[in-house]
């Protein structure tokens, strides 16, 4: 059923797939501190920069916090994810609240497994893959899984969150 890497190891986040009984595959890579961004992860774990989805923290103006979901070459859209998460304003979290609020350290955040259930909001290109990837919970390592999958194990919204005309460059 669940694939994994030989000297990977399992995290909560592949923990709570395995327990929805969700199959998906577990694929190290080197980390590079210097360079945290999905498209170096991307280009790593050998997938277009569009299927590796990036997980954001943000917080609104009354201090609730979302998860944002967005493709590794797009540009979240502040005032998109305000709209599809029915506040008024919303900016990303400071850095220093990542970690005592998730769990996890910058670039290996995800939702699954998140020291608090925020609500979170999917960019509504994910359905377009067979296979996209995310954070296990670990800097050099993420989950390949379908989108429904993924979807389904997050309880994550679908909703245009990222900005038009942004996109991978050559």
């Amino acid at each position: 059923m669940k694939s994994a890497a030989k000297t990977a190891t399992k995290t909560n986040a592949a923990r709570i797939l395995d327990g929805l009984g969700i199959h998906y595959e577990l694929r190290e890579y080197e980390v590079d501190p210097e360079d945290l961004s999905a498209i170096n992860v991307a280009r790593k774990i050998g997938l277009p920069p569009e299927q590796v989805f990036k997980t954001l923290l943000t917080r609104s103006a009354a201090q609730e916090h979302f998860f944002a979901v967005i493709p590794g070459d797009a540009e979240l859209d502040l005032k998109k994810l305000a709209n599809a998460a029915g506040v008024k304003k919303i900016e990303l979290a400071a850095l220093k609240e990542v970690e005592p609020l998730t769990g996890y350290i910058r670039g290996g955040v995800t939702v699954l497994g998140a020291r608090k259930p925020f609500p979170a909001l999917a960019d509504e290109t994910i359905r377009l893959f067979d296979v996209i990837s995310v954070s296990a919970g670990q800097r050099g390592l993420q989950l390949l899984l379908s989108p429904e999958d993924y979807l389904r194990a997050t309880e994550a919204a679908l909703a245009d969150l990222t900005r038009s005309g942004t996109g991978a460059s050559a």
